[in-house]
């Protein structure tokens, strides 16, 4: 590639004018590569939405089973807003890419996707977030999707390209959540920069959000600093998992009070019967409040005193995969998700429903295993076994 002959387009991605600008260019210029920020994932998807072909099905299943609710839901959710900004604007997410996709085509250019993998940014993003932070960060998402100034919404999407504004823009996410920023931002600016370089051709157009401009320049200017692509697609969380070790010494302390007991010759019979019927009672109750079918919280109760002393287990996940069989769903679902104008509509998602049983049974779960049995089950047991 040429730096002479490279040409970068920072769009705002629900902007008619960026539409508008992506096809002028490249019919302009005619290049050999036109480079679009997707990964091959989104670019699929992008192309099927467009063509009108629709996946009936998405494996929930698949998600529950390998532990990527939260990811989904983080996926979900940040789809979700853009594309309601999208509506308001009357553009669609995408539509850019899409633009660029049909010019370069037309011109007999070939296209190159220079993004990295949606999941692997979103599960380094959550591997670097702490729990607080990724708390405020799902609230502010959430907040953002029932926030009725669209004026200001509007005005900052159209003015999105202007430097100033931008940065302005660029320093308030880096303030408010930097581990965020440097995931979504500054490491897929390195990726997305080394991506271009190793693009073989001469003449290539880059379409990528104006976000990103800046500091892909930065990049190209100085190849040096980009880091190695292993370090840039690893999403293996680095040191030891201290608060997952915390919350495995719970419940194994729990089996050795009980295994100490009943070496001294206590009776444990009723201690057993009360945590079955305490952490199965707090998952059914769980379930059922997040608006599980009764099949469901019923799972969540059987497995619960389970889950609760095996630390890779999860009571949400049972009664999670229980509710898919009963209340199926299809992608249409997450399409409906960007009509939804009040809590009735959210309520009657099935994606929203599967999700909140999977998170209401495991909270449920969870104030059994720190708040309930401790106080009524663990510490008068304790005090038995060690004369307390």
């Amino acid at each position: 590639m040429k730096k002479e002959c490279l040409k970068i387009i920072g769009t705002a991605h629900v902007s008619k004018e960026s539409v508008e600008e992506v096809k002028e260019v490249i019919n302009e210029q005619h290049p050999e590569v036109v480079a679009i920020e997707l990964d091959s994932g989104r670019y699929g998807r992008l192309i099927q939405e467009r063509d009108g072909v629709e996946e009936e099905h998405i494996s929930i299943t698949k998600i529950i089973k390998e532990d990527k609710v939260g990811l989904f839901f983080a996926s979900a959710i940040l789809t979700l807003v853009q594309s309601k900004i999208g509506a308001e604007l009357d553009v669609k997410p995408g539509s850019e890419m899409i633009a660029a996709i049909e010019a370069g085509e037309e011109n007999g250019a070939e296209i190159a996707l220079i993004d990295r993998d949606i999941n692997v940014t979103l599960q380094r993003a959550m591997n670097k977030m702490g729990f607080y932070e990724k708390l405020k960060f799902a609230f502010s998402l959430i907040y953002s999707l029932f926030d009725e100034d669209e004026d200001d919404k509007i005005e900052s999407i159209e003015d999105l390209k202007k430097q100033d504004v931008l940065e302005e823009v660029m320093e308030y996410f880096k303030e408010k959540s930097p581990s965020v920023y440097k995931v979504l931002v500054q490491e897929r600016d390195a990726y997305l920069a080394k991506s271009i370089l190793d693009i073989e051709k001469d003449h290539v157009i880059v379409v990528v959000g104006a976000g990103h401009k800046k500091g892909i320049n930065h990049y190209l200017n100085n190849p040096e600093q980009i880091p190695p692509i292993e370090e840039l697609t690893d999403t293996q969380k680095k040191g030891l998992p201290w608060v997952k070790i915390v919350l495995a010494l719970i419940p194994i302390s729990f089996v050795a009070i009980f295994i100490v007991a009943f070496l001294k010759g206590i009776d444990i019979t009723y201690n057993l019967f009360e945590f079955i019927l305490i952490g199965g009672s707090c998952a059914f109750l769980g379930s059922i409040l997040s608006g599980s079918k009764i099949q469901s919280a019923i799972v969540g109760f059987v497995v619960a005193p389970l889950t609760i002393i095996h630390p890779l287990l999860a009571a949400g996940w049972f009664s999670g995969l229980t509710e898919a069989k009963y209340r199926k769903f299809k992608r249409s679902d997450i399409v409906n998700l960007t009509k939804i104008e009040n809590l009735k509509d959210l309520w009657h998602n099935a994606i929203f429903r599967i999700l909140l049983v999977v998170i209401g049974t495991n909270l449920g779960a969870t104030v059994a295993t720190l708040v309930i049995l401790p106080s009524k089950v663990f510490i008068p047991l304790a005090s038995k076994v060690f004369g307390g």
